[in-house]
């Protein structure tokens, strides 16, 4: 499992198409969930081509299921204090583990600043919905994180239901086919064009590098 503390992440060269980013909630074919919605309405906005994938993974699902899409791009301020809280969270839960293992576990959960995927408007946070817009049984919550769900929401957690597992599936084969790359410890969590969809698909660089919504 490569998380994206590993070295090998930050090593890839940055790039940028220059896409803009879409507003989800103008797009009709999506639901998109306010949940984490912010003043700005950071949390709904992808990249122009990401948003032609999501709808192409979409459309590949089964009769009556849809996605909803939770959170996408993510300033990196608010990257940044995810983040460190989750590790100062985890410092406090286990104070015997060192910096460098704070960082690495951290990763787990959120990812570093300097790597931040959201931030680059190539990713988002998602899961699926029956015709009726009722979540469907994932194993986990959206956004769960490894120490509270005991691991339950690794993309590949053999000990949930039976049922979770095969709408992980679902979710998985219509989203890799549009050609996103999963995080395997967050099953909601899927990217195009970032530095963990470059070094999965073995691109020379990022097509999204980091963006600023404003811009």
């Amino acid at each position: 499992m490569i998380l994206l503390s590993d070295p090998r992440i930050s090593a890839i060269p940055l790039g940028d198409i220059g896409e803009p980013l879409v507003d989800l909630r103008a797009v009709a074919e999506l639901r998109v969930d306010d949940r984490l919605a912010d003043p700005d309405g950071a949390f709904a906005h992808l990249r122009e081509g990401a948003v032609s994938r999501l709808l192409a993974a979409q459309r590949s699902l089964p009769d009556g299921l849809r996605l909803l899409v939770v959170e996408a791009y993510r300033p990196l301020r608010l990257q940044q204090e995810y983040f460190f809280g989750y590790q100062d969270e985890l410092r406090s839960r286990y104070p015997a583990w060192d910096s460098s293992r704070l960082y690495v576990e951290a990763s787990k959960y959120v990812s570093p600043p300097s790597v931040a995927p959201h931030s680059t408007g190539g990713t988002v946070d998602l899961t699926l919905v029956d015709a009726s817009g009722l979540e469907l049984d994932m194993g986990t919550a959206v956004n769960d994180s490894p120490v509270a769900s005991g691991n339950a929401c690794f993309t590949a957690a053999t000990h949930i239901a039976p049922a979770a597992r095969q709408n992980r599936y679902v979710l998985g084969v219509a989203l890799r086919a549009a050609g996103f790359v999963n995080y395997p410890t967050e099953w909601w969590h899927w990217s195009y064009g970032d530095r963990y969809w470059a070094l999965h698909t073995r691109a020379d660089q990022t097509r999204y590098g980091p963006v600023d919504l404003d811009a």
